[in-house]
């Protein structure tokens, strides 16, 4: 299957031109690339920018890249909760909207863990691949010391890379092009989880460059562990929307994600 293959989703069948990002536009990649030039073109960083203002554009840097990309692949977790409640394998209430909140805002591995357990880690392949979000997004072992017997803690690496949680910034991005169309599971859901998504929880990285420049519409997660930082958002501010992901293998992740982001959005107003 093609990495922007065509999703199974109603909406997205109907309208399979939400299924693909946007082919990338020269003048809209020629900035990015300006724009990790001035960062000083580090070696291990991926990119990828979304602008949604009609007609949208797309552009990116090392986007099919496969990082371990820590609590990022948390995103998995939270669409397969969802569309186990489709499917009625998962009662949503209270309890559940809380553990899933705290998963996405504050990154909690201890409730992750535990939809892991409840969910299984081959439903939240298979809900992955039904959108075509597998091949950049993966969950393969539970989070944090859970006490769990190995054969329930471990499942399997990622194909391609070796590692337990993986992610590239073109599903990234994928992740929330298609939550922003109403393409995961329905559009209510994709209400609900930009819901969660919203008010992060912390405040390093993208949010820490947002938030200096007064931005405040971001729906975001993040990952990281020891020189490997990720951030991933929909940005929906003053009339500005767009998606941005990067991953990076840094010692100077942090200020190096929050520069980046004050860069892409300084671009996205540009055309604006």
């Amino acid at each position: 299957m093609n990495r922007r293959s065509i999703l199974l989703a109603p909406f997205c069948a109907a309208h399979p031109v939400w299924a693909v990002l946007p082919d990338r536009a020269p003048d809209l990649q020629e900035q990015l690339d300006a724009a990790i030039v001035e960062l000083g073109s580090p070696p291990d960083l991926a990119v990828s920018l979304v602008d949604l203002h009609a007609p949208a554009r797309y552009a990116a840097s090392q986007d099919q890249r496969i990082f371990y990309a820590a609590s990022l692949p948390k995103l998995g977790i939270l669409l397969a909760a969802f569309a186990a409640m489709r499917d009625r394998k998962l009662q949503r209430g209270a309890a559940i909207d809380a553990s899933l909140t705290r998963m996405i805002r504050f990154s909690s591995n201890a409730d992750a863990s535990r939809l892991i357990q409840t969910l299984g880690f081959a439903y939240i392949a298979r809900t992955l691949a039904a959108y075509g979000l597998d091949s950049g997004l993966w969950v393969g072992k539970a989070y944090g010391p859970s006490g769990y017997r190995r054969h329930v803690e471990f499942w399997r690496t990622e194909p391609a890379s070796g590692e337990w949680h993986a992610a590239d910034t073109l599903q990234l991005a994928r992740f929330f092009w298609l939550l922003d169309a109403g393409c995961l599971v329905d559009a209510s859901s994709c209400r609900a989880m930009k819901r969660i998504l919203a008010e992060p929880g912390t405040s390093e990285y993208f949010v820490a460059g947002l938030r200096a420049l007064g931005v405040r519409g971001i729906h975001r997660k993040f990952g990281a562990y020891g020189t490997i930082h990720g951030d991933a958002v929909l940005v929906e501010d003053a009339g500005r929307r767009y998606i941005a992901a990067a991953l990076v293998t840094s010692n100077d992740g942090p200020a190096l994600l929050s520069a980046l982001i004050q860069r892409l959005h300084q671009i996205v107003l540009v055309r604006h």
